[in-house]
């Protein structure tokens, strides 16, 4: 949407001179200055200097450009002040567009920014480093009932015990009543080595706080309660890009399997030593039939993403090229060769991809938990606790229906009326939110009724407190009120000057033709030649080609015959070219215009050019045809662009009458550097 506001912008430059007031009063040059006046509508300084500056970052601010932008600006609020005159901004489609852009563009404003500054700025540096734990995990639902929660609690707890008194972590993990991981029979808990955003984000947390050699306190996440013990610590690697050619094991605990595969492999490493192509042995032998292909080439990966085995034979690889010895994984025997390496990219490389990860991530939950806390010191947000004890001894004796949404049963009528919680003087009353409950879906039908009470209560709080903050956003922040304008000013400017300019022109029918009929001089072809283009493998065929243009023999069937037995001998194009279609065309007009060349009617005119590889281009050099003008059918696409413009500025001649305009220059010239 924003470029189709700048393209309507850039397209308000068709239009008439704008006059200036000749007023003689004194104008301030503050802020608040009326800088332009277009109708009733005013335009202060500071907003016309946001929307110059924001489509004028690196220029020089001089009187010139501030006129002819002011002239492009005035051009854009006529077409607008057109547009709501016509009533175009209270219909319903318009109404609901806007709509859904505002909803996008408020989600920047709807978050603690700071925070979430650190925290972009965390993810990059925990992404320098790379961390290897192994953990232990005691499942446990979301939404688990108390009782289960507790029960969970005392057994992670148990278990760390044991291996903070000195229990061996891996007899622990895969001890009964251990880990609930279920691969931890594979790998002892082990995670191997994994950077930020490679776990969940309270995972993460515990894993860079604490120290190599140490166990974490307990942490809870999605799937449970954990703790790890952190091995090791290193600097990130980075991204590889390698290929690889697999000999594959089905079985690699079996020593006969592994055996024969490892010949095959070794096979492989003395083709390369003797100078096979890479490519040609993956196509050949390898067993990855989704790599072998392409030459064996992989997706570029970093930690976390391959075996261990894989990675670290991949990363020390020094140059693109190398080989490597075969080595054994799991899924068989390696050769590989490393094909790029990307380093660590920088802060200022990464920072927006970053930001996008971050409001995606489960970190996003932190800015929004902190947001709503800002929002609530800042709007003197109060909850009535004695409401929610009322409603909570009501809800204790309520069977499911609670969680489907109904609302809360046996609540009394003197209770209604009252103020559950207020933000800035708005009360929500205890009707209010049992009509709130009505439109929320079960969730965690394993919760207590109390506990589901209290997920109900924050949603809405939540929920009021975000459309309060959404209410304020243009009085809070100029930028954003700046942005809204701007789309809806875009989207009326763009349905105003389809109906009137863009669409009209290809609709009008009699009047392209009469404003072609009208205009013909400025649809023209300039002096164009009838060539004959014969692309020629060699100068033998390049020879042939001349003399059965000399004979007048049918070219067609020659180029048949030629290209039976040597598809590329010939390749033909005729046509009509202007000065700058063709490269080779234009070398005729060159040799034309110094007269090296020269075009008899009466016998064939040649020009021969040589290209690489001995290939050679003939031209037939066959007539000049002079200045002429185009058909409506030849140049449609330029009558249709020109008719749009006089459209256009006659429909700007009018609204200039219609509203008058005044652009105080004083003010104006007040951003001048």
């Amino acid at each position: 949407m924003m470029n189709r506001i700048i393209v309507l912008f850039g397209l308000a430059v068709f239009g008439i001179n704008i006059s200036v007031s000749a007023q003689n009063q004194e104008v301030k040059t503050s802020k608040n200055a009326t800088v332009l006046t277009v109708g009733e509508e005013t335009v202060n300084l500071a907003d016309f200097k946001y929307i110059y500056s924001k489509n004028n970052r690196d220029s020089v601010v001089t009187s010139e450009a501030l006129d002819e932008y002011m002239e492009l600006f005035v051009k854009f609020k006529l077409k607008v002040m057109a547009a709501e005159a016509l009533g175009m901004d209270t219909v319903a489609e318009f109404t609901k567009e806007l709509a859904g852009y505002r909803k996008q563009l408020t989600r920047p404003y709807l978050v603690d920014m700071e925070l979430l500054d650190e925290l972009v700025l965390e993810a990059h540096n925990r992404k320098q480093e790379e961390i290897h734990a192994r953990h232990i995990l005691v499942s446990i639902k979301p939404d688990a009932l108390p009782s289960d929660t507790l029960r969970a609690w005392n057994r992670i707890s148990e278990l760390r015990n044991q291996v903070k008194a000195g229990g061996n972590f891996t007899t622990v993990a895969k001890s009964k009543g251990g880990s609930d991981d279920p691969s931890v029979a594979e790998n002892d808990g082990d995670l191997g080595w994994f950077t930020a955003f490679q776990m969940v984000y309270s995972f993460e947390e515990a894993a860079y706080n604490t120290e190599v050699g140490e166990l974490s306190e307990i942490v809870r996440t999605k799937y449970g309660y954990h703790f790890l013990k952190v091995d090791g610590r290193r600097e990130a690697r980075g991204e590889i890009q390698v290929a690889h050619i697999m000999i594959r094991v089905a079985d690699a605990s079996k020593k006969a399997l592994v055996q024969s595969a490892k010949t095959t492999i070794d096979a492989v490493a003395e083709f390369l030593k003797k100078g096979e192509k890479f490519e040609s042995l993956a196509l050949k032998y390898s067993d990855d039939a989704t790599t072998a292909s392409k030459g064996g080439v992989l997706p570029w990966f970093g930690t976390g993403k391959m075996v261990e085995v894989f990675e670290n034979a991949s990363f020390n690889l020094q140059k693109n090229g190398e080989l490597s010895e075969p080595f054994l994984t799991n899924y068989g025997w390696h050769i590989i060769k490393r094909v790029g390496y990307k380093p660590l990219e920088t802060f200022d490389d990464v920072e927006r991809q970053l930001r996008k990860k971050v409001s995606r991530d489960t970190r996003a939950d932190v800015t929004r938990s902190s947001f709503l806390n800002k929002l609530k010191k800042e709007y003197g947000f109060t909850l009535d606790t004695k409401r929610v004890s009322n409603l909570e001894s009501v809800v204790r004796g309520i069977d499911s229906v609670f969680y489907q949404g109904h609302p809360i049963e046996n609540v009394k009528k003197s209770e209604l009326g009252r103020v559950l919680f207020s933000i800035q003087k708005n009360n929500t009353t205890v009707s209010d939110f049992i009509a709130f409950t009505k439109s929320q879906k079960a969730k965690g039908l394993a919760s207590s009724p109390t506990e589901r009470l209290e997920k109900l209560i924050d949603a809405m709080i939540e929920q009021e407190l975000l459309a309060f903050e959404d209410s304020r956003l243009e009085y809070k922040h100029n930028e954003f009120r700046m942005l809204i304008e701007e789309y809806h000013d875009g989207i009326l400017l763009f349905e105003l000057t389809d109906e009137l300019v863009w669409s009209k022109a290809v609709r009008d029918t009699i009047g392209l033709e009469k404003y072609h009929e009208e205009n013909n001089d400025l649809f023209m072809w300039e002096e164009r030649l009838k060539l004959g283009i014969y692309t020629c493998e060699d100068e033998g065929i390049s020879k042939t080609v001349k003399k059965a243009l000399k004979k007048g023999s049918d070219m067609a069937e020659l180029r048949r015959e030629l290209i039976a037995d040597r598809p590329l001998a010939l390749k033909m194009e005729d046509g009509l070219f202007s000065l700058g279609d063709n490269n080779w065309a234009d070398s005729v007009f060159s040799s034309i215009a110094n007269n090296t060349l020269t075009i008899d009617t009466k016998s064939p005119s040649f020009m021969t050019l040589n290209i690489g590889d001995n290939g050679v281009i003939l031209i037939d050099v066959r007539e000049m045809i002079e200045p002429m003008r185009k058909t409506l059918e030849e140049s449609r696409g330029q009558v249709i662009a020109s008719y749009q413009d006089s459209l256009e500025k006659e429909w700007i001649l009018r609204l200039r009458n219609e509203y008058p305009v005044f652009i105080h220059k004083e003010v104006l010239y007040e951003l001048i550097d």
